[in-house]
């Protein structure tokens, strides 16, 4: 089984280090657009565009699965790449969905998504939480988080202040979940969870597993998984951000 994991540059890697925690996967090509980081500012056609040149890429791999590892290109560009794709291709915004269902009941309960500008735009997750009967959902684009991911910035000054200008009107205590609606976030989802502390946060990564495995029968363990980074501009910055963010996961599979 090989898949390939598309982002608009490092968010993505948050869901190769649960698709290689849980060993569901024998080969992962990983590709970021790290040249046109990030997506959530531009314009739907531009990123639908971006997203068909990157299918181009993956359709080089013989691939079984492409996962869309990047929520702006799952809200806006998932349904032309299926379209134009020899192989299945599975978006984050779904999976989320189903794995916040799966852990909040209660449909009054506080529901806050962070995304960039174009996801929460496109109102995709919201949309589906209304089907599922969620009525009180809040939504704010944190797209500022992007850039700050893409320095290697998971903690500190920058980020808490980011955090206060973003979060200055809510009440941290009465949020029940929070969706991390970009694959950057997932990365910084420990200052997150320690800033909404009563509240479960949904993590794109764990969610496509569940996804995969109730969807896809991908419920074979394999040994080991081989992961190939590709980007558009800086790949050795890409595989060192890689290195440094699978290390633990590495450690305990060994």
């Amino acid at each position: 089984m090989k898949v390939g994991v598309f982002d608009s540059g490092v968010g993505g890697l948050s869901v190769v280090k649960s698709l290689v925690k849980h060993k569901l996967f024998e080969e992962i090509i990983y590709y970021g657009d790290t040249a046109r980081v990030p997506y959530g500012i531009k314009d739907k056609n531009v990123i639908i565009r971006y997203s068909l040149e990157a299918l181009e890429f993956f359709k080089n791999f013989d691939i079984d699965i492409m996962i869309a590892a990047c929520n702006t290109v799952s809200a806006h560009a998932i349904e032309e790449l299926r379209a134009n794709a020899p192989f299945s291709v599975v978006g984050v915004i779904e999976p989320g969905v189903v794995a916040l269902t799966n852990k909040i009941e209660k449909k009054d309960a506080n529901i806050l998504i962070l995304g960039t500008k174009a996801t929460v735009n496109s109102r995709k997750y919201e949309l589906l939480l209304k089907q599922k009967e969620y009525s009180n959902i809040n939504s704010i684009a944190t797209g500022l988080f992007v850039p700050i991911v893409e320095e290697g910035i998971f903690n500190g000054e920058v980020l808490d202040t980011t955090m206060e200008h973003y979060f200055k009107d809510i009440n941290p205590h009465n949020v029940d979940s929070v969706i991390l609606g970009c694959t950057h976030f997932p990365l910084i989802e420990n200052e997150i969870q320690n800033y909404f502390k009563n509240a479960k946060t949904i993590h794109s990564g764990e969610a496509i597993v569940e996804y995969l495995r109730a969807n896809f029968n991908c419920d074979k363990s394999f040994e080991e998984t081989k992961v190939t980074y590709f980007a558009s501009e800086n790949p050795d910055g890409l595989k060192e951000v890689a290195k440094n963010w699978l290390q633990d996961i590495k450690e305990e599979n060994k």
